[in-house]
């Protein structure tokens, strides 16, 4: 009789831990939805790097559970990353940081000049203007939202940060449940 007509494959594979395909080794346990994490992507001045920031947003927080906030997320993420690329003259990045229940996003950039003050400023805009809606997106949709400027030192060329907050909207856990991807 031949035995490997009579050998089945383990049904259960993906329980067993991810091994790293170089040393063998197993991978770390994911962290848990609470945990606070970082992560950045530094792209050129380039018209692809917003398309590339929005898809490794979208990665990112759909890896984490975080799809309530992806649509926001992406969508001003993507406004600050096409103005750092249409706007300056040199590279950018996109940071995005959780601190349950927090996600901040900040997009970083050469150019040392700042928005106005979050709300203190509507810019009216014509209905068929190709530009100029960033600041009343921003003041519409994020949570919170700031930026500063950053002085160029011995570590790196200067610029300034322009950051968002979303919240992960709270809803009722039932008495006696636990919900996975809840903050404490």
């Amino acid at each position: 009789m031949n035995t490997e007509q009579n050998h089945h494959p383990d049904p259960t594979p993906y329980l067993l831990p991810a091994l790293d395909p170089l040393s063998g080794t197993p991978h770390p346990p994911p962290l848990p939805f609470t945990a606070p994490w970082c992560y950045e992507l530094h792209f050129p001045r380039d018209p692809r790097g917003p398309g590339i920031a929005r898809v490794t947003l979208r990665a990112v927080l759909d890896a984490h559970g975080l799809t309530p906030l992806t649509d926001r997320a992406e969508l001003l993420a993507s406004e600050l990353a096409t103005n750092s690329v249409r706007h300056t003259q040199g590279p950018a990045s996109v940071r995005l940081q959780w601190l349950c229940p927090v996600l901040r996003v900040s997009v970083w950039d050469m150019s040392p000049d700042l928005p106005p003050a979050p709300g203190s400023r509507r810019t009216e805009v014509t209905a068929h203007a190709e530009d100029g809606r960033g600041l009343l997106i921003l003041d519409t949709v994020a949570d919170r939202w700031g930026g500063c400027a950053i002085g160029e030192g011995k570590f790196g060329p200067g610029g300034k940060t322009i950051w968002f907050e979303l919240s992960l909207p709270a809803a009722p856990t039932p008495v006696g449940s636990t919900v996975v991807g809840r903050c404490p």
